[in-house]
């Protein structure tokens, strides 16, 4: 029994055993086939690798060859950048300059804002008046102010070669404060002048072109004294005597002193002695409009243009209140020219009575010199130079329906300006 135990358990440890055995045996066949794997495998892969080392070679060609070709490119965009960069430069600059010129301006703007307003604030008690006067420069503010209300006689003009080689000075010296006066007038515009100065003491639309009528004739009578002796002989052509009135009626187949010519033309208006002088100086009425162009400017009447010799309506001509008033401020320091205009009447040569159409000279106190003018374009207009206490003025009035009356109303208020205004100066002085 003992023995039968004794074989089964020798069996057992037998079949227990026999598993092992073949596995650790099984062990190197295993290794082994690994080993042929690998082998078999990297005999595959060696062809492979073999057949990317040109790719890669290849490829790493390209690579240096882009590296190559990209350095000028970049190269390129620096010199670009570089450049727009230094066009900006001055661009850049530019505009800094602008803003610190308008930062500057813009200062300058507000010192001159604030120091005109410190300038119209005025004093508004007597000391205040006085502590002010005192602190200005007084004798040299008292020489400027004498100058200018000295009162002196007028010279005559010189020869039209020399006032068309200089022009007079125009009227920028004025003392006064001009205002619209306060008075009921039909005219369009006006302007009251200081004959002296040429300073403006009232106005109205000063500066409005509009047709000048018979006023005009003023540089006509003007540029033939100047141009013609007193027995030059003035032709009329057949032009001239067709002229419509005011007219004196001359004759062809006749000719006639200048003197008496000049005297129809400022006096009595005659249109047709008018342009019997033009066609006598310049050749044509045409050219002697130019010519009265010109001296117009040339006397500080910039705004008139002259298209006729005798102010009749035509397009294009024009002047203002304030042309007319200077240019007869410039007439009447010719002594001829103002010795004729005082005249109420005259006598020609070949018979005829011309009558002054200024009835200033005998209605109102001190009238001087003055022309009329009317047509239906221009409506009433009228210029001339007044003289009271020792102070002159000149008038003008444009497009009027009520010319005398607007007048006196005018210069009356004209003189009452002038000596407030003179009063207003020697309180000053006397501070």
């Amino acid at each position: 029994m003992r023995l039968l135990q004794n074989a089964l358990t020798g069996l057992l440890s037998l079949l227990l055993v026999m598993p092992l055995v073949p596995s650790s045996l099984d062990a190197a066949p295993s290794k082994q086939r690994l080993a042929d794997q690998s082998k078999t495998k990297a005999g595959v892969a060696a062809p492979v690798a073999r057949k990317a080392q040109p790719a890669a070679k290849k490829n790493t060609k390209a690579t240096a060859k882009n590296v190559r070709t990209a350095k000028p490119v970049v190269k390129a965009q620096a010199k670009v950048a570089a450049g727009s960069a230094r066009k900006a430069g001055p661009v850049t600059k530019a505009k800094t300059a602008k803003k610190q010129q308008a930062v500057a301006a813009a200062k300058k703007n507000a010192r001159a804002g604030q120091t005109a307003r410190t300038r119209v604030q005025q004093p508004s008690s007597q000391k205040q008046r006085q502590a002010l006067a005192a602190r200005s420069n007084t004798p040299r503010n008292q020489a400027a102010t004498n100058a200018r209300i000295r009162t002196h006689s007028l010279q005559s003009v010189p020869s039209l070669a020399a006032l068309s080689a200089s022009a007079l000075p125009g009227p920028t010296d004025n003392i006064f404060n001009p205002i619209e006066a306060p008075l009921k007038l039909t005219s369009r515009s006006y302007m009251v002048m200081d004959a002296v100065s040429g300073g403006t003491i009232t106005a109205k639309n000063p500066d409005t072109p509009r047709q000048p009528a018979s006023t005009i004739k003023i540089l006509t009578g003007l540029i033939a004294l100047k141009s013609l002796g007193n027995n030059d002989a003035v032709p009329v052509s057949r032009y001239a005597a067709g002229m419509p009135s005011s007219k004196v009626h001359l004759q062809t187949q006749k000719t006639y002193r200048a003197c008496d010519m000049i005297n129809s033309v400022l006096l009595a208006s005659a249109n047709d002695a008018s342009v019997a002088l033009a066609e006598r100086i310049a050749g044509s009425e045409s050219r002697f409009a130019q010519l009265m162009t010109y001296s117009a400017q040339r006397w500080g009447a910039k705004n008139t243009v002259c298209r006729t010799a005798s102010g009749l309506t035509a397009e294009g001509q024009q002047s203002t209140a304030r042309d007319l008033a200077q240019l007869f401020r410039v007439a009447m320091q010719d002594k001829e020219f103002a010795k004729r205009m005082r005249e109420r009447s005259a006598t020609t040569s070949f018979g005829k009575t011309l009558r002054n159409h200024n009835k200033a000279l005998w209605q109102l106190d001190g009238a001087m010199a003055g022309k009329t003018g009317y047509t239906n374009a221009a409506r009433q207009t009228y210029v001339g130079q007044f003289s009271r206490d020792g102070h002159t003025i000149v008038v003008a009035i444009m497009g009027s329906e009520t010319m005398w009356a607007d007048l006196q109303k005018l210069v009356d208020y004209g003189f009452k300006r002038k000596t407030q205004e003179m009063a207003r100066l020697r309180s000053q002085n006397r501070m």
